[in-house]
């Protein structure tokens, strides 16, 4: 196993900067993702880190050795596509050995590595099928089998689920944080997808337009968002956004949301004119808080263990609300929402995090 690190590293082509300046640790048998939307760079981060792209600026080293000129063969990784990439007219066994043969590996330890592998993901009954026998779940079972039976340092993942219905996801997600388990090897994972990020990952990486917005745990990132993009990225439902003006009236800071009550915030500090104020749809109550406001129900969601309400206060803004289980609630209805000052985030106009400086917050 071994851990990764990444300083001030670039790529660029021509005129066209698309990872700037990046700088990353990542530690030796941990599980990190890479988030973002579309045309972040974590693809190409990704790519980079496996010898698949050339940087232009910076370093990468897995473990003590800087790898920048090193070729992917020689970097003791295995990477898995999106795509499954088998070779059809071989069986599962043959697809999962043809990479070790390659490399004039003796057929004991060859045959030990795939049954090995055959073992792990559960798919010894499969060896003599062709892949367009396989489903598609199966087919990446395959795919994950051929890198491990590489036994290497590091686990490279490029939205390896993204091919598979939503159940198929879900099956996978969990088979792959088990096998992260029993490995213990150092795996890197792309997704779109934050509900992949916050339920397999030991740490996210959020990326955006090739630079880093934030690094931590899920937890850290959903309870402290350090910025409006990633308090709007990480979480679902997605939070509420609330544009607020704020002023100083005897000594405490006051905000005005347009459909709500003024409510003042005696803990935050040097506050900016105008902020962001965000809640999340779980922290919004139908039972009261500190803050409670009149609203309009305008869709009601159904999820079965939850049901999303979208309503909309007097000043015409949709607020989510999540609501736990059954609802008898139709479109039209008159309601009061509440949340409590506490479970706010607040940003500033540059979209920066604004942290309380204690856990008192009071109605004026």
């Amino acid at each position: 196993m071994a851990g990764l690190t990444l300083r001030n590293v670039g790529k660029r082509y021509g005129a066209l900067s698309v990872i700037q300046g990046l700088n990353l640790d990542i530690r030796d048998g941990e599980f990190l993702v890479l988030v973002g939307p579309s045309g972040c760079g974590k693809s190409t981060l990704l790519r980079m880190i496996a010898g698949l792209e050339d940087i232009t600026d910076g370093t990468i080293a897995i473990g003590p050795k800087i790898v920048n000129d090193l070729p992917a063969s020689k970097r003791e990784l295995s990477m898995v596509f999106q795509s499954y990439a088998l070779y059809p007219h071989m069986t599962v066994a043959k697809n999962l050995a043809f990479g070790l043969q390659n490399f004039k590996m003796p057929k004991a330890e060859v045959e030990r590595r795939v049954a090995e592998a055959a073992r792990i993901l559960q798919i010894e009954k499969l060896m003599e099928r062709k892949p367009r026998q396989l489903s598609g779940g199966q087919k990446q079972r395959v795919a994950i089998g051929r890198a491990i039976v590489r036994e290497p340092q590091l686990f490279l993942f490029d939205e390896p689920l993204s091919n598979l219905d939503a159940e198929l996801r879900v099956q996978m997600r969990a088979e792959l944080a088990s096998l992260y388990t029993r490995l213990g090897t150092t795996m890197i994972y792309v997704t779109h997808d934050q509900v992949e990020a916050m339920t397999m990952a030991s740490r996210i990486v959020v990326l955006r337009g090739g630079h880093i917005e934030q690094v931590g745990t899920p937890q850290e990132l959903y309870e402290r968002p350090q910025n409006l993009f990633v308090a709007g990225f990480i979480g679902s439902p997605k939070i509420n956004m609330l544009q607020a003006n704020l002023s100083q009236v005897n000594g405490l800071t006051e905000a005005r949301v347009a459909g709500l009550p003024a409510f003042s915030i005696p803990n935050l500090p040097s506050a900016p004119a105008n902020a962001t104020l965000c809640v999340r749809p779980a922290d919004v109550r139908l039972d009261g808080g500190d803050v409670t406001a009149s609203v309009t129900v305008k869709l009601v969601e159904y999820l079965g263990s939850e049901t999303l309400l979208h309503v909309a206060l007097t000043s015409g803004q949709t607020v989510l609300v999540s609501h736990g289980g059954r609802s008898a609630f139709r479109m039209g209805d008159a309601l009061t929402i509440g949340f409590d000052l506490t479970d706010l985030h607040y940003f500033d106009d540059a979209g920066q995090r604004i942290e309380p400086t204690q856990n008192e917050s009071r109605l004026q």
